[in-house]
């Protein structure tokens, strides 16, 4: 949890989560300033200089979040957007475009392909540290949520499985007190309900 700021207005670091920052754009000056503004005790920024190298550079890096400009040479921003939003590892990365553009056309666009938040250049470091964290929060909270719900879903499953089984085996039970001929069947049919039923190894390790 963020410390607030001392009453006598002493300088304190807003990014105090653990965060890690990629920033995406091609003017180097920015980048510098970015690693200078935004670097923190908790937080590292990585940067690129274009879309390519920023795709490279998130697998070694594995960032938080990142903040991306849309006009670069070699891939643009809203190329880098479409590529992380089909990955399957980076679907869910929260994406703050920082760019010059700010016409109606770009904005729609830009969180059409998937940006998260959009801010517009020159920057305030400070708010966009705010901004920073606000995303990232949110982010981690909703991350959370789903954890949850796709947990509920897998209770709410074996929870049907088991019915199943256990409904299964009073059918069988009842048929071959009628129909002994069944046990071949009933047999097959308990062998697949165990191996469905039974967590694999790994997990159970």
């Amino acid at each position: 949890m963020s410390s607030p700021p001392d009453k006598d207005g002493t300088f304190f670091y807003v990014l105090q989560d653990a965060l890690k920052i990629i920033f995406v754009d091609d003017d180097p000056i920015l980048r510098e300033f970015a690693v200078v503004n935004l670097t923190t005790e908790h937080a590292t920024v990585a940067t690129a200089g274009d879309g390519e190298e920023a795709l490279k550079v998130i697998e070694a890096f594995q960032p938080d979040i990142m903040l991306l400009d849309l006009e670069m040479p070699n891939m643009d921003g809203f190329e880098v957007l479409q590529r992380l939003r089909a990955s399957e590892a980076w679907a869910r990365l929260p994406v703050i475009v920082v760019t010059g553009r700010e016409d109606v056309g770009a904005v729609d666009r830009a969180f059409s392909a998937g940006a998260t938040s959009f801010v517009v250049k020159p920057l305030n470091w400070r708010l966009l540290s705010y901004q920073i964290r606000y995303v990232q929060r949110a982010a981690a909270g909703e991350a959370q949520l789903l954890a949850a719900r796709e947990k509920a879903d897998e209770t709410q499953l074996a929870r049907q499985l088991e019915r199943l089984a256990l409904e299964s085996s009073r059918f069988l039970t009842a048929a071959l007190s009628q129909q002994p001929s069944l046990r071949p069947l009933a047999a097959d049919f308990a062998r697949i309900a165990d191996e469905v039923l039974s967590p694999p190894a790994d997990a159970a390790a």
